[in-house]
């Protein structure tokens, strides 16, 4: 049989408020459409509307900056007040030059300006952090959907990370529930028998970024819907996109 994916934007969901529950609203928006949530579904959810429900956003009108904050800004000629928070959201910074803010995040994420976003928010000085624990985020969807719908999808919360030596920013999972997230081909033969040596396919990645090209970024679609993924999807929650950050160890660019 030949394999298919389909991918459908989430339409007619409202502005996300802080306390809402997000993996409801999704369920009641795709009943709206008379689109039936499967247990083979991937419901991919934008980072943007999970810190928004989860009440992630700040006001640079109040935060305090402090010392090494301003240098770095004025360094970078960024607003000192942003400055301040990534740092706040940050383990450490890798980067700081040419303009750009590189850090790892307190949850380990490697990116620019720790996640933080300013757009699609409502307010000229409001910001949005990324989830504080954002696998935490999907596995929380994932409950809130099956008890508006009895269904169990996996759950993916997707981020825009730009990429080293490649223009261009990618949806990337910062957080999944139900997926197994690496795909790990290594020992399978390839079509001419030999063994694969290095192939682990970052699933829940692949399922990010297929699900941004469904949905405009500026038409208020934070969700997507998609189907023909069954085979990875699993009952249990499982590891989550923390499993996709290669450890320091075999890091060659840190």
């Amino acid at each position: 049989m030949r394999a298919r994916i389909e991918i459908l934007a989430v339409t007619g969901l409202p502005e996300v408020e802080a306390g809402v529950a997000l993996g409801e609203l999704i369920a009641h928006a795709l009943t709206r459409e008379r689109e039936r949530i499967e247990p083979a579904d991937v419901v991919v959810v934008s980072q943007k509307a999970v810190s928004k429900a989860e009440g992630r956003l700040r006001d640079l009108a109040a935060v305090e900056v402090a010392a090494e904050a301003r240098r770095l800004a004025a360094d970078l000629g960024k607003d000192p007040r942003l400055v301040q928070l990534v740092l706040d959201e940050s383990s450490r910074v890798l980067r700081a030059e040419r303009g750009v803010l590189i850090v790892e995040t307190r949850s380990g994420w490697i990116c620019a300006n720790a996640g933080i976003d300013t757009s699609n928010v409502p307010g000229a000085d409001l910001v949005t952090l990324l989830p504080e624990d954002a696998d935490a985020s999907a596995r929380r969807m994932r409950d809130e959907i099956d008890a508006a719908a009895g269904v169990r999808p996996a759950v993916v919360v997707a981020d825009s990370f730009g990429r080293p030596w490649r223009l261009g920013q990618v949806d990337v999972a910062i957080g999944c529930a139900g997926l197994d997230p690496v795909d790990d081909w290594r020992g399978r033969p390839d079509r001419a028998g030999r063994d694969l040596e290095a192939t682990e396919i970052a699933v829940p990645d692949q399922v990010a970024a297929a699900a941004d090209l469904a949905r405009d970024k500026g038409s208020g679609e934070p969700a997507c819907l998609v189907r023909g993924l069954g085979r990875l999807v699993t009952g249990e929650d499982g590891p989550g996109a923390a499993a996709l950050r290669r450890r320091p160890a075999e890091d060659l660019f840190r």
